[in-house]
């Protein structure tokens, strides 16, 4: 089980330009990593535009954006293009980072449990350590709640 402190786990997955990101390319900044169900459900279409409009904030503390899912690149492309999305969408496919950073649990919806990835954001620092872990996000305001955490 991933905690704050922890070094965070490596990966290198294609965003939805088809081009391989790893969190190495990022040593030396801040990273939000989150974790989200699916492209263009109503609470991830909600969350991935809210950072898409506080993206100038996030880029003045140094501070890059990275999305993860199980859908595909070609799913990632269409989203992020319908969105306008300014921020790399990682597509996870066989949910190996999804399962390294455990947040691929059982979920219950109308009585009926699944295997899904639950709503996490991760905030990695500058030296690749994890800063903060959200679990169970809410989408409502939290991005004022990330924001507090890398101002800090």
């Amino acid at each position: 089980m991933l905690q704050e402190g922890n070094k965070a786990p490596y990966f290198k997955l294609k965003d939805q330009n088809e081009k391989e990101i790893s969190l190495s390319d990022y040593k030396g900044k801040n990273v939000i990593l989150y974790f989200y169900p699916k492209d263009n459900t109503s609470g991830c279409t909600a969350e991935a535009c809210s950072f898409r409009d506080d993206f100038p904030k996030f880029k003045k503390v140094e501070t890059v954006i990275l999305g993860v899912s199980p859908d595909s690149v070609e799913s990632h492309k269409k989203f992020a293009k319908k969105y306008n999305l300014n921020f790399s969408l990682l597509a996870d496919e066989d949910k190996e980072v999804i399962k390294k950073y455990d947040v691929w649990k059982e979920k219950s919806m109308y009585g009926r449990k699944y295997m899904g990835v639950e709503r996490s954001t991760f905030i990695i620092d500058s030296d690749g350590k994890i800063k903060k872990i959200f679990r169970k996000v809410k989408v409502q305001g939290h991005n004022e709640e990330v924001m507090e955490v890398l101002k800090s």
